[in-house]
């Protein structure tokens, strides 16, 4: 994760405690600074190791100059935040990945962007990449629906997909899978994690969506904590990588429990429970919290149901990149 001042010690070794213990080996965490020489904010972001010299990168809502709903590291162009401060938080990333990201306009479709070729010039609809290169990081906007990223190792190859429900259904994974194939992957050695996530308990759908998603995907719905039926992306995802011959799974909870754990007490992560008008404080949100991955649950992450049951007319976007661990 990136750099956060260290969380004050309460007490001596709880049972939570010692667990946490446990968990920070999993963390590249130090207490320094949160701004940097200049006194810019530093990204708060949590690495997830994927596969020898490739990394995933998950952004959180911490580290940036995003005011107002869009508080702090909003990073997508598209929902009425200031776009000096969008421009801003995308360069504090990319300083901190120390190479350029490669982002596309996400439509919810089946589209591979080649992304060998760099950034697209002026607008790209797609909802996938993929790319030989090791000097570039590929970007998925999320902020509910599902980030899909992957690579082949071996064959120098990686991939990135937005999993939401439409694009699971037009067969975004399996475009993403065959896009990396004809680069040289070898679906066997392809190593994929899922990203954050609104969760199977929480998106809530009406039954026609719901019956259209279980037959396509049989098994991925169920009943949703608030009543009424949900769906489950994750497992719709794990289905289509399965499919493709992606069987390799790193699963990104660790970390992620881990870095929250982390930011239980963070004087910023306080700051925006407090201001944000999308629940509890947040000792209690994280006394609530299930699912690490979850968007609508952990307030680490931006979620556009959670800001939509809160009446608020816009909400922010992390991205989840993919790129090689130089």
């Amino acid at each position: 994760m990136s750099p956060k001042p260290e969380p004050r010690e309460q007490g001596t070794q709880s049972a939570q405690g010692e667990a946490w213990d446990r968990e920070r080996t999993l963390l590249d965490s130090s207490p320094l600074s949160s701004l940097d020489d200049q006194g810019r904010p530093i990204p708060v972001t949590i690495p997830i190791a994927l596969a020898p010299g490739i990394k995933v990168v998950y952004t959180t809502r911490l580290g940036g100059v995003s005011s107002g709903d869009y508080a702090q590291l909003n990073l997508g162009g598209k929902g009425g935040d200031d776009p000096q401060a969008v421009a801003a938080n995308r360069q504090a990333l990319g300083r901190q990945l120390d190479r350029p990201m490669v982002l596309v306009d996400q439509v919810h479709s089946a589209r591979v962007w080649d992304a060998d070729q760099g950034q697209p010039q002026g607008r790209c609809e797609a909802d996938a990449q993929v790319t030989t290169r090791r000097d570039l990081a590929l970007g998925i906007f999320a902020a509910d629906c599902l980030p899909v990223l992957l690579t082949d190792p071996q064959a120098g190859v990686m991939g990135a997909a937005h999993c939401g429900r439409r694009g699971l259904v037009a067969g975004v994974i399996p475009a993403t899978v065959k896009a990396m194939t004809d680069r040289g992957a070898d679906p066997s050695r392809i190593v994929a994690t899922l990203g954050p996530r609104i969760c199977a308990d929480c998106y809530q759908v009406c039954s026609n969506l719901a019956d259209d998603f279980e037959k396509r995907f049989p098994g991925a719905s169920g009943p949703c904590r608030f009543g009424g039926i949900a769906i489950d992306i994750a497992a719709a995802a794990r289905m289509e990588l399965k499919a493709a011959g992606v069987t390799r799974i790193v699963d990104s909870t660790p970390r992620v429990a881990a870095a929250t754990s982390y930011l239980c007490q963070d004087p910023d992560l306080e700051e925006l429970c407090s201001h944000d008008s999308e629940g509890p404080s947040l000792s209690k949100r994280l006394e609530d919290l299930r699912r690490p991955l979850c968007t609508l649950e952990n307030p680490l992450w931006y979620s556009h149901r959670r800001a939509s049951l809160a009446s608020k007319a816009g909400e922010g976007r992390m991205l989840a990149l993919i790129l090689a661990d130089d």
